[in-house]
């Protein structure tokens, strides 16, 4: 027969990998960080199934050396094929004490076949084109200090 203290462990171990699986979001903005734009990194973000939202949180990387904590959501359409987020973010040093920023982002998810839209586009703050793009690791680096 398990003790307590078995089952606890049997229970953590099977729960343990779960978290290891979830993976980064990111998507590109005017060609994104180190390109000239920037990235917006959602950790943990799962495109939603059909007609659904998820959470999203994370941060922003752009210019040289800013990085701006992000939260927001992302849905996509009914028919699968059009992804919209809504996401503000925040960088007292760069953007001033109380300032947030918004950006809505509106792309087909990587993989799309015959994009109704057309190409993705950032309408908010940082503005222009937009894609999923695979989450580097400059990207995915997070410096202790920053702008």
């Amino acid at each position: 027969m398990f003790k307590k203290s078995h089952l606890a462990v049997v229970v953590l171990g099977a729960l343990a990998p779960l978290s290891s699986y979830a993976a980064n979001y990111c998507i590109a903005v005017g060609g994104g960080f180190g390109s000239g734009g920037e990235t917006f990194v959602g950790t943990g973000f799962v495109v939603p199934a059909a007609g659904t939202c998820s959470q999203w949180s994370g941060f922003t990387k752009g210019f040289s050396s800013v990085v701006l904590l992000t939260h927001g959501s992302g849905c996509l359409s009914s028919d699968g094929k059009v992804l919209q987020f809504s996401l503000s973010s925040a960088d007292p040093s760069f953007y001033g004490s109380g300032v947030v920023v918004n950006d809505v982002i509106r792309m087909c998810p990587a993989g799309t076949k015959s994009c109704p839209i057309g190409g993705g586009v950032d309408i908010g703050n940082f503005g222009g084109s937009a894609a999923p793009v695979t989450c580097s690791s400059s990207v995915l680096s997070l410096p202790a200090i920053h702008d």
